[in-house]
């Protein structure tokens, strides 16, 4: 089995939703884990609500740091956050590293209604992005 592991900086949105897509579209081929270079220490209810609508729970999961993975080898590992806004951590224990920056849906501003289109069209982009990754590996 290949592991991935996904790092932001808090560990509440971008990087759980990946997480669990990455499970999810991995069929079984792939274990993933995330973590934050500085965890926030929840993960967001709208990024829960958000996945939740692709039948994916993430109300178990939790928030969790980049130091408890130091020692564990990955085949990849892919860092989420925005070069602009936050710095992402570095991760020397993997085969491969790719950089995918996603805009923060915690960042969105608005009602409710209007910050779930941005956690919504980041969840997509980052389905998007695995299954697109996923596709060219098996190719």
């Amino acid at each position: 089995m290949k592991r991935v592991l996904i790092l932001c900086t808090g560990n509440s949105c971008r990087s759980q939703m990946a997480e669990e897509l990455w499970e999810t579209l991995g069929a079984g081929e792939w274990e993933s884990e995330s973590a934050g270079s500085k965890p926030s220490g929840y993960v967001h209810p709208l990024a829960i609500e958000a996945m939740r609508e692709l039948d994916i729970d993430l109300s178990e999961n939790t928030s969790k740091s980049l130091d408890q993975f130091t020692d564990q080898e990955f085949d990849l590992v892919v860092t989420v956050c925005d070069n602009a806004k936050e710095s992402c951590p570095v991760f020397t224990g993997a085969t491969q590293t790719f950089h995918w920056p996603f805009d923060d849906p915690a960042d969105a501003t608005g009602s409710d209604d209007e910050k779930m289109k941005t956690f919504r069209r980041v969840r997509d982009e980052i389905k998007t992005k695995i299954n697109t990754f996923l596709a060219d590996e098996s190719a």
